[in-house]
């Protein structure tokens, strides 16, 4: 099992004046070169003591990587970071026909969606959000309070009558919900 240095991680979440250079100059070989220098492996996330504790830590370790992959490098890490960056004003007005930025509402809603969607076929099933929620509540709670806070939930959620939760229908529920401040973390103040 690969140490995560200090040094490794710490380069990756410090903005330097090299990397900002490589980004925003767009030193092609420059920001290669800190891509292949700097991966991150599964056990290195796992290290993060916040994550550790968090009860949806693997589900979100997973959001960084690609499928089959077990090193993320500088610029999928930061791609995924980006979803959490906070939506400024001046950005809610940006150009609509150009790209949606990774951090959009909608962007934010897909990230979340994703995290519920274990196999992945588009849908959160009973069974799906059962497994969540076991995570996030352990065994404070028993199965039979779990079924029915999931079969409530499916029903509520559920327009179309299939029994399961479809983006459409859980973008829905959260219409009211502040996604975009619930879901944001500054990283430079």
């Amino acid at each position: 099992m690969r140490k995560c240095s200090v040094y490794s991680l710490n380069s990756l979440l410090t903005f330097n004046q090299y990397v900002l250079n490589a980004y925003y100059g767009q030193d092609m070989a420059l920001l290669k070169a800190l891509e292949e220098l700097h991966r991150l492996s599964r056990e290195d996330f796992q290290r993060i003591p916040e994550l550790a504790i968090n009860p949806l830590g693997d589900r979100i370790i997973n959001a960084f990587f690609p499928e089959g992959e077990d090193q993320v490098n500088f610029r999928g890490f930061m791609r995924t970071l980006a979803h959490f960056r906070p939506i400024e004003d001046n950005e809610k007005s940006k150009d609509v026909n150009g790209p949606e930025p990774l951090n959009s509402r909608s962007n934010k809603l897909h990230f979340a969606f994703r995290l519920y969607d274990l196999d992945k076929d588009d849908k959160i099933s009973r069974d799906e959000l059962l497994q969540v929620l076991r995570m996030m509540v352990g065994v404070n709670i028993s199965d039979e309070q779990l079924g029915s806070i999931a079969d409530r939930t499916i029903q509520e959620a559920d327009q179309d009558g299939d029994s399961a939760i479809s983006f459409t229908e859980f973008v829905k529920v959260l219409e009211k919900v502040d996604v975009e401040q619930k879901m944001s973390i500054r990283f430079l103040h």
